[in-house]
């Protein structure tokens, strides 16, 4: 039997490119979206046309009756990537209502509180898994307007390695990867020609990192080689961290 992966935000950006190299590799995708049906369809068709096996399923990931649906008692999951992508609202700290920043921290964790414990669930029965939380670079790195997303990742961060101490002891792995801005649609918003190029000369490989990067990277963390690594926390920025530093 084919192993099982569900990806949350998985309809497009680095969740669609996620579920596309899953598919490719064996695994029964389960592609999870919240409005875009559309384009989680079109995701499920691009896997099956190369050879693979997939379904979308729509589920808001901070409600706990909807993530109860979307991971249902006897579903078998191997791979839970959390990517879910809660909006945030760029602004200073003096001009950011206290609605917007507790709108994106409290609904980044309980995009990942909720479908984590349905999922470790599952995988202490099964006494395997795997767990990888998508994080930001802005967790580690000041930008002006980035408060309420530097702050939710921070605390997703920390959450996933309290998971990773508590779910090893039952053969459960949990990682984060940690991307610098990525050329996504939910980042158009916040970028332009200045920035990107801003960004791709302030990166050891001189480019912007596009979202195959990112979902490669994921993807590797399911090889045989990293069953041992739990716990860890891997940039994927070009390098944009070594020149920071």
């Amino acid at each position: 039997m084919n192993p099982t992966a569900l990806i949350t935000g998985a309809s497009r950006g680095i969740g669609a490119a996620t579920a596309a190299r899953l598919g490719r590799r064996g695994y029964h995708v389960i592609v999870n979206y919240h409005r875009n049906e559309s384009a989680a369809r079109a995701v499920v068709a691009d896997i099956e046309s190369a050879g693979g096996t997939a379904e979308a399923v729509r589920a808001d990931v901070r409600d706990p009756a909807e993530v109860a649906d979307l991971i249902a008692t006897g579903t078998r999951i191997d791979l839970l990537v959390c990517n879910a992508n809660i909006a945030p609202t760029f602004a200073p700290p003096s001009a950011m209502s206290w609605t917007d920043f507790s709108d994106k921290v409290i609904g980044e964790l309980a995009a990942v509180f909720h479908i984590t414990q349905r999922a470790l669930e599952l995988m202490r029965e099964q006494r395997s898994g795997q767990i990888v939380y998508v994080s930001s670079v802005l967790a580690n790195t000041i930008m002006p307007g980035a408060l309420s997303q530097a702050t939710a990742k921070a605390a997703l961060n920390t959450f996933a390695r309290q998971v990773a101490a508590e779910a090893g002891r039952h053969g459960i792995t949990v990682n984060t990867v940690a991307p610098g801005l990525v050329n996504t649609e939910a980042t158009r918003a916040i970028r332009d020609s200045e920035r990107d190029t801003f960004i791709a000369e302030n990166s050891v490989l001189g480019r912007i990192t596009e979202p195959d990067d990112v979902a490669a990277l994921i993807v590797t963390l399911t090889d045989e080689g990293f069953r041992a690594v739990s716990g860890a926390h891997i940039f994927v920025d070009g390098g944009h961290q070594l020149i920071k530093a």
